[in-house]
C-alpha cells in the first residue's frame, strides 16, 4: 500500500493503548467514534476538525478508543491473517433503519400496469452506469439503443454494457441460491465475456500475481492476495455469505445491508480476476440485497452515483485497508450512495406518477378511451410530444416489460385506429407518429 497516497496514521492504536502520553480522560469524554456531524473520519480528515488548541494525536487516540468499544469482527481475514471488522455508530444504525423502513413501505407497486410504466426507464440503468464506471465510452442514448434493439455489440464498450444487462438479469434469477465459488465464476463470465482487458479469461481466476491496483500516477494502492490462495479465500467468503447473521439462536447479528456491502468490499480486496472485479463485486452486492428481501434494489442504480466521484469510491477502500481493516469507512460511503440512489428513485417515481395521472386523463372524452390500454395511451402521449417519433416492437416490449408479440399487437391496433403508420425498415416493422397527431385525435 502506498503510504504517500493517504497520510500515514500517527500510530498503531494497539501499540499505544497503554501510552500515558496519549491517554487523556477529558479527550475520552469529548471525542467519540464519529465527529459532531456524525461523520466517521480517517486521521487525515479528523485532525483538521478537532476543537481549537486540542492535541490532534490525543483526539485521534480518543476516537479510536471509542470505536474499539463498538467493534464487530467478522470471519474474514486479510493477507497476513488479521481480521476485518466494522463499527456500528448510532448514525450508521439510523441510516440502515431508514433504508430498511423504506423497503417495508413498498416503494414500487407490484403486478400492475402502473408498475410497468414506473419502472420502464429503470431496468437498464445499472447495466449502463456500471459499464461507464469501468470506463465504457458510450453515451446513454446509444447504450439503451443497443439493449432495446438487441443488436450485436460493435465494440468492447458496447459488449460490456450488454454483459452487465444480462448480469443484472442473472442476479434476479439466482437470488434465492446460496453463494458458491461456481456462482462467482459464472457472474464474472457473464460480466466479461467478449472483452479482453488485462489478459482476462471470462469465468476464470487470475493465474499470476502481476495484478496491482494503481492510481493515475502509477502509485501502487493495493496488492491483492497471492493467486494460489484465491480458491480457499473465495470459499471462506462464500461461507461468510451463507452463514446466518440474524442474531437468532445466539448467532452474531450483521445487518443484511452491511453484509451486502462487505461482500462488495471483499471482492475488491481479493481481486480474484484479471479484469471485471468491480462489476462482479457490485453484482454480489445486488445479489445479497435481493436475497435479503430488498426487491426494489432491482431498480436502483448504485453505480450511477459511484461513477460521479470514483476517487471517493477508491478512497473508501483505501481508508478501510490502511486503518487496520476497519470496513466502517467503506460501509458509510456505500450507505450514503444507497440513500442518494433511493432519493433519485423516489424523485423519478413522483415524476412518473404525475405523468401517469395525465395519461389516464388524456383520452377520457375520446371514443377510443375504452378501446386503448394504458401502454397504448402512453405511446400516444410520447408521440404527441415528439411528432415523427418511431416505435418498434422490441422497444415497447423492453420499456413495459411485456412480450414482443404483445407489443406488436398494441402497435398494430394503433395503426388500425390511424394513430400510427407502419413501414418496413430492413427486416423490422417500424411505427411512426404523424406530425398532425393532435388533430387526428380531436376527430376520434
Amino acid at each position: 500500500m502506498a503510504k504517500n497516497i493517504i497520510e500515514k496514521l500517527p500510530f498503531i492504536f494497539d501499540d499505544a493503548v497503554l501510552s500515558d502520553e496519549l491517554f487523556d480522560v477529558e479527550y475520552i469524554k469529548k471525542y467519540k467514534e464519529v465527529d459532531n456531524h456524525g461523520k466517521y473520519l480517517y486521521w487525515d480528515q479528523l485532525k483538521w476538525r478537532i476543537d481549537e488548541n486540542d492535541d490532534a494525536k490525543k483526539a485521534w487516540y480518543a476516537t479510536k478508543w471509542a470505536r474499539s468499544s463498538k467493534l464487530k469482527t467478522i470471519t474474514l481475514f486479510d493477507k497476513i491473517e488479521n481480521p476485518f471488522y466494522f463499527c456500528m455508530p448510532d448514525t450508521l444504525q439510523a441510516t440502515l433503519f431508514k433504508i430498511s423502513n423504506l423497503a417495508g413501505q413498498g416503494i414500487i407497486p407490484h403486478h400492475s400496469i402502473k408498475s410497468q410504466y414506473l419502472i420502464s426507464s429503470l431496468v437498464m440503468e445499472e447495466a449502463i452506469s456500471s459499464s461507464q464506471l469501468e470506463g465504457a465510452a458510450t453515451t446513454r442514448k446509444v447504450a439503451k439503443e443497443i439493449l432495446v434493439s438487441e443488436r450485436k455489440p460493435k465494440t468492447q464498450d458496447e459488449q460490456m454494457i450488454v454483459n452487465n444487462y444480462f448480469l443484472m438479469k442473472e442476479i434476479q434469477s439466482i437470488k434465492n441460491e446460496p453463494l458458491s465459488v461456481d456462482m462467482i465464476l459464472n457472474l464474472h463470465q457473464i460480466a466479461t465475456q467478449g472483452t479482453y482487458d488485462n489478459d482476462n479469461v471470462a469465468g476464470e481466476l487470475r493465474k499470476s500475481d502481476n495484478i496491482v491496483i494503481m492510481d493515475r500516477d502509477e502509485n501502487v494502492l493495493h496488492q491483492p492476495p497471492i493467486f494460489s490462495e484465491l480458491p480457499q479465500r473465495l470459499r471462506n467468503l462464500c461461507d461468510f455469505a451463507n452463514e446466518s447473521h440474524t442474531g437468532e439462536d445466539g448467532s452474531k447479528f450483521i445487518h443484511p445491508i452491511v453484509k451486502a456491502i462487505i461482500l462488495h468490499f471483499m471482492i475488491g480486496y481479493e481481486h480474484p480476476f484479471s479484469d471485471g472485479n468491480g462489476r462482479t463485486a457490485r453484482a454480489l452486492f445486488y445479489w445479497f440485497m435481493l436475497k435479503s428481501g430488498f426487491d426494489y434494489f432491482e431498480y436502483i442504480s448504485i453505480s450511477k452515483f459511484l461513477k460521479e466521484a470514483p476517487k471517493k469510491y477508491s478512497m473508501s477502500y483505501l481508508y478501510s485497508e490502511i486503518d487496520d481493516n476497519d470496513l466502517t469507512y467503506f460501509i458509510y460511503y456505500q450507505v450514503d450512495m444507497i440513500l442518494r440512489a433511493i432519493d433519485d428513485l423516489l424523485e423519478y417515481l413522483q415524476k412518473k406518477s404525475v405523468e401517469y395521472e395525465e395519461i389516464t386523463n388524456l383520452l377520457k372524452d375520446s371514443s377510443l378511451n375504452d378501446q386503448l390500454n394504458f401502454v397504448q395511451k402512453d405511446m400516444i402521449k410520447k408521440a404527441i410530444k415528439n411528432p415523427g417519433r418511431v416505435f418498434t416492437g422490441l422497444e415497447i416490449a423492453s420499456d413495459y416489460d411485456i412480450a414482443p408479440t404483445t407489443a406488436r399487437k398494441y402497435l398494430k391496433e394503433l395503426v388500425k385506429y390511424k394513430i400510427l403508420a407502419n413501414y418496413k425498415d430492413g427486416r423490422t416493422i417500424a411505427y411512426i407518429a404523424p406530425a398532425d397527431l393532435g388533430d387526428v385525435l380531436k376527430g376520434k
